[in-house]
C-alpha cells in the first residue's frame, strides 16, 4: 500500500476557486458512458488516514476490505462511494496525492451522471458487480475542509445535481477483487 496521508496534510493544501473549477468542468465531464476505467482505491482505515493499494477485496458482507465502513454503521446502500477522476483531479487540483481525501473508495473515469447511471444500474469491475444506490452522493463538512467552500458549492450545486459531481453510492450484488487499471462497465 502507498500514498498514505493523513486529513491534517491534506488541510494544508491550496484550494481551488470557484472561477477554475467552472473552467475546467467541460474537459471533467468528457468520461466514457458505457465503459471506462478504474484510476484508484483509496481506503479509510482509520480516522485521518488513507492508503492507496493497487487491489482490494469487495464482499457483500463487510464491503471493502481495509475500509471502516462496515465498524461505521452505514446501510448497505452506503457500502461504497464512487467518484469520477476527472472532477475529484480538478477539485484536488490536479495533485492525484489529495484524491484519497475525498473519502471515495473508488476512483473511476466513468460518467456517473443521474442520466448514465441512475439507481439500480449495474456495474462491472473485474469479477465485482456493484448496484448503484437511489440515495445521493452528497459533500460533507470534511469535504468542504479539504477541499474548500468553492469546491463544496460547485459540487453541490442545485443547477448541476443530476451530474453526480460529488459521485454516487453503490452496494456489492457480487464479491471479488478489484485492481487500478480494470475496466468499469455498465451491465
Amino acid at each position: 500500500m502507498n500514498d498514505i496521508k493523513t486529513e491534517k496534510q491534506d488541510l494544508e493544501t491550496t484550494h481551488q476557486s470557484t472561477e477554475q473549477l467552472q473552467a475546467g468542468l467541460a474537459d471533467a465531464l468528457q468520461s466514457p458512458a458505457a465503459a471506462g476505467r478504474l484510476e484508484a482505491i483509496c481506503l479509510r482505515s482509520s480516522v485521518g488516514e488513507r492508503q492507496s493499494p493497487q487491489q482490494a477485496q469487495l464482499t457483500i458482507e463487510g464491503g471493502v476490505e481495509g475500509d471502516r465502513w462496515k465498524s461505521s454503521g452505514a446501510s448497505a446502500e452506503l457500502q461504497v462511494t464512487l467518484m469520477n477522476a476527472r472532477v475529484l483531479d480538478l477539485v484536488a487540483g490536479g495533485d492525484r496525492q489529495r484524491w484519497g481525501a475525498a473519502g471515495d473508495q473508488l476512483i473511476v473515469d466513468l460518467d456517473l451522471s443521474r442520466e448514465n447511471t441512475p439507481g439500480g444500474q449495474r456495474l462491472q469491475i473485474d469479477d465485482v458487480i456493484l448496484e448503484v444506490s437511489e440515495e445521493p452522493h452528497t459533500g460533507c463538512a470534511k469535504f468542504t475542509e479539504r477541499f474548500g467552500t468553492d469546491a463544496s458549492r460547485f459540487i453541490g450545486a442545485t443547477e448541476s445535481a443530476h451530474l453526480n459531481l460529488r459521485g454516487l453510492n453503490a452496494r456489492i450484488v457480487q464479491s471479488g477483487t478489484v485492481k487500478v487499471g480494470s475496466e468499469i462497465r455498465k451491465i
